[in-house]
C-alpha cells in the first residue's frame, strides 16, 4: 500500500493485540521485503511471563493478573491440545503459580505444532 498509493502511514494497532511482536515484523518486512518467522511457543511464553512480571509490578498482584488474562489467548492461539493449561492460567489468582504453569508451557508444547 506504501509503494502503490503513497501512503505515509498506516495503523496498525488492532493488529498487535495480543500479538506484541507484530511491531517487528513489520519492520522487518518493510526492511528486508520478506515476511519474518513467527515467535515460537517459547517466546510467546515468555513474553507472557515478562508481561505477567511487569503488570504485577506496576499494578500489584491482584489487577496485574486481572489485566493480562486477555492476552493469553492470543499469545496462544492455535496451540493444539491447549485448553487445559489455558483453563488453568486464566482461572489462577497467584502471579507464581501462573509463572510456574506459563514455564511449564515452554516445557511441555515446545514440539506443538500452530494450527
Amino acid at each position: 500500500m506504501r509503494d502503490e498509493y503513497g501512503l505515509d502511514g498506516a495503523m496498525i494497532g488492532r493488529a498487535s493485540i495480543g500479538n506484541p511482536w507484530f511491531f517487528d515484523q513489520v519492520k522487518h518486512f518493510l526492511k528486508t521485503g520478506e515476511k519474518k518467522q513467527e515467535p515460537t511457543i517459547a517466546e510467546r511464553a515468555e513474553t507472557a511471563i515478562r508481561h505477567l512480571k511487569m503488570a504485577v509490578e506496576w499494578k500489584g498482584e491482584i489487577l496485574g493478573v486481572l489485566e493480562t488474562r486477555r492476552h493469553y489467548g492470543n499469545y496462544f492461539k492455535g496451540i493444539a491440545n491447549f485448553k487445559e493449561t489455558k483453563s488453568k492460567i486464566l482461572n489462577e489468582k497467584n502471579p507464581e503459580t501462573i509463572i510456574k504453569e506459563l514455564e511449564g508451557v515452554k516445557k511441555n508444547f515446545s514440539e506443538a505444532v500452530l494450527y
